[in-house]
């Protein structure tokens, strides 16, 4: 097997373990909080969305920090110090004895972790150019894996075991997927090192100012928006097909993770059109069909449709984050590819920041279905963005002036 496909193969597994791990804590996170002592129902509230929102926190400032570090001292030990900064901060957050503390160790995961940016980093740095469509695309499904599937078993997983073992859990997950790095994949040595080092604030200046990697930012934010705008009252909307209260909430998430699991599967098969077609055209395409998607969701009159609708939903959501990151390693220079990686990543947390603070406003002052409605027009206007300012080819063009400009 070639290098860069075995190196690929052993970075998915390690993404999808550490991604099923962060996600096992999610269903309970509220209920540990409870049993840390915050006992009142407004109190509960606001703990566990600021607990919730812990790492973003940071991890917006030190992603990008961690992302230099990797153009400077190597992409494979960044990797290594994620992913067992992450198991350690998970360790950390089993032994909290106060909401404070987990809510500290939340924070201390979101600075010392950004493990899916040191992966993608490394990740482009080790795939042909040819091939970064597919790697990318196969990446996203690790993730969205984990995402739908850590969910599921840390649900079961707390009900037979308790909620401070599910912790301990994911930090087992963590340093598993670190040993696989550490003895499975291998980065060549840089034979022709930066004469210069970037700085994150060259490295946003970079992604700011030149127009396509402009567009892959604005693309990275609205993508994130859109999911989180409507995660928040999705179940709300689920509800009003009356379906009954008694199994509400597993009947809203199996719908809602209907979506991930068509994306695990379309994601690979997204970024082989990508390498073969380019990724203009592909990424419009995707991004208007998700928009059209979210307005179908005011079309559907039961569960039956809803589901079926957000199985299409997935599929075309699955052409949209693996084929952004792929474009950001495309447009940027070699020499600064882990810290626009990490700039990418960055683009995403501001979208999980204000992807639920905007659904909330839209659902509060125009009811939930408006929310579906601007998700739907903002995915269209991205997707016409697309079209119109990105380069038509599959890769960077040899005369492209990004690889002359101060970033990657």
């Amino acid at each position: 097997m070639e290098s860069w496909r075995k190196n690929l193969y052993v970075l998915w597994g390690t993404q999808f373990l550490a991604m099923l791990g962060m996600n096992l804590v999610v269903p309970f996170l509220p209920f540990f909080i409870r049993d840390l002592g915050v006992t009142d129902p407004n109190e509960l509230a606001r703990w566990s969305g600021i607990v919730f929102a812990g790492p973003f926190v940071l991890s917006f400032f030190a992603t990008p920090f961690w992302g230099t570090m990797g153009d400077r001292y190597g992409r494979r030990v960044m990797v290594i110090r994620a992913v067992f900064g992450l198991g350690l901060s998970q360790l950390l957050m089993g032994f909290s004895q106060n909401v404070v503390q987990l809510l500290l160790f939340r924070v201390l995961q979101g600075a010392i972790s950004g493990f899916i940016a040191s992966t993608l980093a490394l990740v482009s740095t080790l795939t042909p150019k040819e091939e970064m469509g597919y790697a990318m695309g196969l990446m996203q499904s690790a993730s969205a894996g984990g995402m739908v599937f850590g969910p599921f078993f840390g649900g079961v997983l707390a009900d037979l075991f308790g909620y401070r073992p599910v912790f301990f859990i994911t930090a087992a997950c963590c340093i598993i997927a670190g040993c696989l790095v550490v003895f499975l994949v291998t980065e060549p040595p840089r034979t022709n090192k930066p004469t210069r080092t970037f700085t994150v604030g060259q490295n946003l200046r970079l992604m700011l100012t030149d127009k396509r990697l402009r567009v892959v930012a604005a693309g990275l934010v609205i993508c994130q928006v859109s999911v989180l705008m409507v995660e928040p009252v999705f179940a709300l909307f689920v509800e009003g097909f009356g379906s009954g209260s008694r199994f509400i909430s597993t009947t809203a998430g199996g719908i809602f993770s209907i979506a991930g699991l068509f994306m695990v599967v379309s994601a690979p098969w997204w970024g082989r059109r990508n390498d073969r077609k380019g990724q203009r055209k592909n990424l419009a395409v995707a991004f208007i069909l998700v928009g059209l998607c979210y307005a179908g969701h005011l079309l559907v009159v039961d569960l039956f449709q809803l589901g079926t609708l957000r199985a299409f939903l997935g599929f075309a959501q699955g052409g949209i984050l693996p084929t952004l990151f792929a474009l950001t390693g495309l447009y940027a220079p070699a020499e600064r590819q882990g810290g626009m990686m990490a700039i990418a990543s960055s683009m995403t947390v501001i979208g999980n920041l204000l992807g639920p603070t905007i659904g909330g406003l839209i659902a509060g002052h125009y009811g939930i279905r408006a929310g579906f409605v601007a998700n739907s027009i903002l995915l269209v206007a991205m997707g016409t963005v697309v079209w119109r300012y990105l380069d038509a080819g599959p890769g960077r063009p040899a005369t492209s002036p990004i690889i002359i400009s101060p970033e990657k």
